[in-house]
């Protein structure tokens, strides 16, 4: 495909099928993000929170996230961030712990409870994405790879 900014050539131009391809996939992403809302809100949760807590439990590396990583993996400003911490810590999901080799940096670690909570959403939302799958026709080896990414990722926790 050309740039964004150039105008589509004969050879640019989709086909029906890729179209229908593209609605396809970004109606299943509307149906899965739905039933994802509901699920969470089921449990408690908003939809920003679960993704919180997503964010934290699949943290590659030593050490948990900070609230500027977080800000940066959920794509939203680090004083958004700092509330969605704040509203997370006061119902016991996340507690807050100054990096030890640098007291600047404030690391976002789950609770018990949080893990708890996310172990049987995480479980239902890697069902629910298999399913998805089936739909799109989507590899059973890419499934694999992103349950083993998000699967085998620290589980870093507090009481």
């Amino acid at each position: 495909m050309g740039d964004d900014n150039e105008p589509p050539t004969g050879q640019d131009r989709l086909t029906g099928e890729q179209f229908a391809m593209l609605f396809t996939f970004r109606r299943a992403m509307l149906q899965f993000m739905k039933w994802s809302e509901q699920r969470v809100r089921k449990a408690g949760l908003t939809p920003q929170q679960y993704l919180l807590l997503l964010a934290v439990r699949a943290r590659v590396g030593d050490a948990p996230p900070s609230v500027g990583d977080v800000a940066s993996e959920l794509l939203i400003r680090p004083n958004s961030a700092i509330e969605l911490v704040n509203r997370a810590e006061s119902l016991g999901l996340v507690a807050r712990r100054r990096d030890p080799h640098d007291q600047r940096v404030v690391r976002v670690l789950l609770t018990d409870k949080a893990n708890e909570l996310l172990d049987g959403l995480a479980t239902a939302h890697l069902a629910e994405l298999e399913r998805a799958a089936e739909t799109l026709s989507i590899s059973e080896e890419f499934l694999a790879t992103l349950s083993a990414k998000f699967l085998g990722t620290d589980t870093r926790t507090v009481p």
